[in-house]
């Protein structure tokens, strides 16, 4: 499935800049905040967060990965509890924010459409990512 994830992504942007001359107009990412934890419960109640995303498009500065790969021990310094719901080291709502304002969301409205933005720095630090361009 990654394979085909993978060609279409490369169309997608082949067909943005060479055929539309538009890829540094659109960005393409994935995000979600449902994750599964280290050890499961057998009965599909093993959720926990973290995911990993990605981002495509002209205005991205790629070639980097963000964020911190977590220790997967049970009970270690990232697992949120004893079963392996593991903390990230990057918020949704910070990839949401980085492409709001690139998007020219003003960074006076962010915190009604990201909730939880400012009220995380302590866990997560920045509100923006450093990802665009």
């Amino acid at each position: 499935m990654l394979r085909q994830v993978s060609e279409g992504l490369a169309a997608f942007y082949k067909a943005l800049k060479d055929e539309m001359g538009v890829e540094n107009q659109v960005t393409s990412f994935t995000s979600s905040d449902f994750g599964r934890s280290l050890q499961p419960s057998g009965s599909g109640s093993d959720h926990g967060w973290g995911n990993h995303q990605l981002l495509l498009g002209g205005a991205v500065l790629g070639g980097r990965v963000h964020g911190t790969f977590p220790n997967l021990s049970l009970r270690g310094p990232d697992d949120s509890g004893t079963r392996g719901t593991l903390i990230p080291s990057t918020s949704t709502e910070q990839l949401g924010a980085t492409l709001a304002r690139w998007l020219g969301v003003a960074e006076a409205d962010l915190p009604s459409v990201f909730l939880n933005l400012y009220s995380n720095l302590e866990l997560f630090g920045k509100t923006d990512l450093g990802l665009m361009v």
